[in-house]
């Protein structure tokens, strides 16, 4: 088992729940339903995915939440693409949150790389 408030990864994408609940805070309430909430589950998602996996008893299986995990980062940036895309956000907002995202996905695919090569060794 893995400590997973230790990992950076998750840290870092627990500070991206919060930037994406203060950006959707904006969005208009019609969204309520749509992607305000959609944003919100898909953000929420990835940290809950990291640890969960951590307390898990192999890190096959780790990794297998760390997947999940990683496609949650992937939706979460198309998502964001799409705000933008029907104007909820500007391309400043966009391109900072693309950024972080981007970092997450980065981190999470290397722990998971990580994980598989020490499971066979």
């Amino acid at each position: 088992m893995h400590n997973f408030k230790e990992l950076k990864v998750w840290q870092l994408s627990r500070q991206l729940v919060k930037e994406i609940y203060e950006l959707t805070a904006d969005f208009p309430s019609s969204e309520k339903y749509g992607l305000i909430s959609q944003l919100r589950r898909c953000a929420v998602s990835i940290p809950s995915n990291i640890a969960e996996g951590a307390g898990r008893n192999t890190d096959k299986d780790f990794a297998q939440f760390l997947n999940i995990s990683l496609g949650s980062a992937y939706e979460l940036e198309t998502l964001l693409i799409l705000s933008f895309d029907v104007n909820l956000i500007n391309q400043e907002q966009l391109d900072l949150l693309v950024i972080r995202i981007s970092e997450v996905q980065k981190m999470t695919f290397g722990l998971i790389k990580t994980l598989r090569q020490e499971s066979y060794v």
